[in-house]
């Protein structure tokens, strides 16, 4: 049997009773902001816990920060931290409970210890650093070198950032007349994705020839460096196959990503000013390096110079002693050549002797005043009485006439 109804209100105002009655306190809660929004100067949060395991959420809250609260928290957390707070974040919040009979449960934030937050960051950023020197890329960067020339550079920017404008001016107005090329790859460059971004603008530049990568920020909040702490990022940077500078904070403010890069400088206009350091340098050494080859030159031309004036006062000498040996050499060639002429011109007159004297013993005319006769036919000496056919008429030779004959 029902005792005692209630209404709606009757009965979320009696919950709100309960909760003023048994929780009077402020209480320092420890969780992990899903939302951060700010609306009309209030902050609006969601609080969620995660098992450390599964890392499934295991509890959920609203937490809500009044403007006449946040507008003193907010700067001090910010400046402390050098971050502002966004989705992810660790927190540690001084709260009080609240029930409101129309909007339901929430938690009032009073007070926000930055101090936790820190150790936090300090902690997933040493986490980061460490994956990455485990993988063996923390330093991937530092090994590459910027081009000779490099004049062809891919910038990564906001299209309306202050700081954009600032480096390709710095760029144009060199001293030394250098000229860049520089092409805009859009990102953004603080808030909500912030990694992605960027990311997605080194992909478009991957397959490209620009001699360098300039990721430039000027003109963005310093609290809000949390995009440029992730680990994807670092890793695309860091094995990144082209030099990469940054200028995206100030002095104080080091990023993961400044600390994978190839070069980490303050502002976009030091970034400009390093690549016209570079090209100077570069400049430099071209220009001592022709004056060293135009001395190198006059040096050398001024030895053979003085090698070539020895040689001429040489030569008139060296001219008589070569012609002076020559003629002695020629003098003694031609005695040789007489006596060795001489020599062979007797040897062949022996020879031209003994030859006449073979000859003679030889003539037919000798053998026919001994009383020897020779049969012609046709002029040739006929040396077969077979071959000679009857009525062949035939000659003979005798030391004193000549007889004629016919074969019968």
């Amino acid at each position: 049997m029902i005792t005692k109804r209630y209404s709606l209100l009757e009965l979320n105002r009696l919950v709100r009773e309960s909760i003023e009655f048994e929780m009077p306190d402020a209480y320092w809660v420890e969780a992990e902001l899903s939302e951060c929004r700010e609306s009309r100067g209030h902050c609006y949060m969601e609080l969620i816990q995660k098992d450390e395991l599964s890392a499934t959420p295991v509890a959920k809250a609203q937490a809500k920060c009044w403007a006449n609260k946040w507008l003193a928290i907010r700067p001090y957390f910010e400046r402390t931290t050098g971050q502002q707070l966004h989705a992810g974040m660790k927190v540690l919040l001084q709260v009080c409970p609240q029930f409101h009979e129309a909007y339901g449960f929430s938690w009032i934030v009073n007070d926000i210890d930055p101090t936790y937050t820190i150790g936090d960051m300090a902690r997933k950023r040493q986490e980061i650093i460490q994956k990455l020197k485990t993988e063996g890329v923390f330093d991937l960067q530092k090994e590459l070198r910027l081009p000779l020339f490099c004049q062809h550079i891919a910038v990564i920017s906001s299209q309306t950032a202050a700081g954009y404008g600032d480096f390709c001016n710095q760029l144009a107005d060199n001293p030394y007349g250098f000229q860049f090329e520089t092409q805009l790859f859009p990102a953004i460059m603080q808030g909500e994705g912030v990694e992605q971004s960027i990311i997605a603008a080194l992909e478009r530049i991957y397959d490209t020839d620009y001699d360098a990568v300039v990721i430039i920020r000027g003109g963005g909040a310093t609290s809000d460096m949390s995009g440029f702490d992730t680990l994807a990022l670092a890793e695309n940077v860091a094995n990144f196959p082209i030099p990469i500078i940054t200028g995206i904070g100030h002095e104080r403010d080091e990023s993961i990503l400044d600390m994978v890069s190839h070069v980490r400088v303050k502002t976009p206009t030091a970034a400009a000013a390093l690549l016209i350091e570079h090209l100077k340098e570069v400049l430099d050494i071209i220009d001592n390096s022709q004056e060293l080859i135009t001395r190198y030159a006059q040096q050398k031309l001024s030895t053979l110079n003085s090698q070539l004036a020895i040689v001429s006062e040489s030569i008139p000498r060296l001219f008589s002693l070569v012609k002076t040996r020559q003629e002695s050499k020629l003098d003694i060639f031609e005695q040789r050549m007489r006596t060795s002429i001489e020599r062979r011109l007797t040897s062949e007159s022996h020879k031209i002797e003994l030859i006449s004297e073979k000859l003679k013993a030889l003539d037919p005319t000798l053998l026919l005043a001994r009383g020897y006769s020779i049969t012609m036919l046709n002029g040739r000496a006929v040396k077969d009485a077979s071959t000679l056919p009857p009525g062949t008429e035939i000659e003979t030779r005798l030391a004193k006439g000549t007889i004629h004959s016919i074969i019968k």
